[in-house]
């Protein structure tokens, strides 16, 4: 299995929001992690990014990319693994972000590929006993605590996120205790002893309209972890939001002259950005969406080019949908770079059709959550998909700060 150490660097320095973006505690651990690896199959990418005062901040994370499958060996993993989906009961659930191979055998098989929302309403809707959800691990944990009497199963535990390493749940703990008069609102990207400290969860499909339900409430707001769509959100809504300093490793790396550059080279592309983006960045969009959002634009847009600026997995699921259309990446570094867009996150690439074969075969990668952690977690979770259930109006005008014509962000 081949490694990959990934480099990534803050925005901007400037920002001097207090808390950190990963624990000592957890830095000490994925230290201790990466020293234990077996480095004969490594692979470096770096991404230094510097200022204009020319200081450079880098935060560190690793992943294992999973080897890759061709010919006949890859098309009797796939064959396996529809039998067994069959046999075990069982049904793959997908993230837009995960490799297109994984994406079409779920949507073949009676699956689903979507965005964090759907794929945790699937979860909780579908009849299958056992669930192989094919993401990061916060979206297996979110199954799991909708869904309890199921067997739910990943890839690769070892697949997380940046936003969820950078919120550590005694660290937010210490946060929220010096506020105890906010409404604690956690985006999906933590983990599940992160959400059961909150009083909602919302991802970035609904985090517009429940925000200012909140505001409307008169309710101020703690918001965790990521900055860039807690400041989009605060922007859009007017609402008394104190937030925590997280960002995406993927999002966080979009640069803003560059995609100036890019959008003068293409002056009739759509601009799409995920607001998980820098301030800058989503500044210069047309639609400021969630991957579902991102996908209905292209789908219904009448542009015929588009620039898209969030993780390339996406691109498969467009390409499907919208043929006819031209996908342009967003850029995340300059010309003289050797990736100009490096946009995929190194965790959802660790998805792979072996380690779903491996999940039916060895019942490996299993997702266990402790009761006490899973039902204070459940509370803010069944809050966020109440509230989508009944007000999907919301979900689809264009009022109060959403995207025009799109819907929610």
């Amino acid at each position: 299995m081949t490694l990959g150490i990934f480099r990534c660097a803050a925005v901007d320095s400037k920002e001097t929001l207090s808390e950190p973006q990963i624990s000592p505690a957890k830095l000490k651990l994925l230290m201790h992690s990466i020293s234990k690896l077996d480095i004969s199959h490594l692979i470096t990418f770096d991404y230094p990014q510097q200022n204009a005062a020319g200081a450079t901040c880098t935060a560190q994370a690793w992943a294992k990319t999973p080897p890759q499958l061709h010919g006949a060996e890859k098309a009797a993993v796939i064959a396996r693994i529809k039998q067994l989906l069959i046999e075990k009961n069982a049904a793959l659930v997908a993230h837009y972000y995960v490799d297109g191979d994984i994406q079409d055998l779920a949507l073949s098989t009676g699956g689903f590929v979507a965005d964090s929302l759907e794929m945790a309403r699937f979860g909780k809707n579908h009849s299958a006993k056992n669930l192989i959800v094919a993401g990061v691990r916060f979206m297996g944990e979110s199954a799991k605590i909708l869904s309890p009497e199921k067997r739910v199963f990943m890839p690769d535990l070892d697949a997380t996120c940046s936003l969820d390493l950078g919120c550590d749940a005694a660290d937010f703990a210490t946060f929220r205790a010096l506020h105890p008069d906010r409404t604690v609102v956690v985006y999906a990207n933590t983990s599940a002893a992160v959400k059961a400290q909150a009083d909602w969860m919302v991802t970035s499909s609904c985090a517009l309209a429940i925000v200012h339900q909140l505001k409307v409430e008169g309710k101020k707001i703690l918001w965790a972890p990521d900055r860039h769509l807690g400041r989009y959100i605060q922007e859009q809504t007017g609402a008394d939001m104190l937030l925590w300093n997280g960002a995406c490793i993927v999002h966080d790396e979009f640069k803003a002259v560059e995609l100036e550059m890019l959008i003068a080279a293409h002056p009739n592309a759509m601009v799409l950005v995920h607001p998980e983006s820098p301030q800058a960045v989503v500044d210069l969009a047309d639609v400021v969406g969630s991957t579902s959002a991102m996908i209905k634009a292209v789908v219904e847009g009448s542009a015929i080019e588009y620039i898209v600026a969030t993780d390339n997995g996406i691109l498969h699921r467009m390409r499907q949908l919208a043929p006819n259309k031209v996908l342009i990446e967003a850029p995340t570094a300059g010309n003289s770079a050797t990736c100009k867009s490096c946009a995929h996150c190194p965790w959802m690439a660790m998805n792979g059709l072996q380690g779903i074969l491996n999940c039916l075969e060895n019942a490996s990668g299993e997702i266990f959550i402790e009761e006490d952690v899973r039902v204070k977690a459940l509370g803010c979770v069944e809050r966020m998909l109440d509230f989508t259930q009944n007000h999907p109006d919301l979900l689809a005008k264009a009022q109060h700060g959403f995207v025009k014509n799109i819907g929610a962000a």
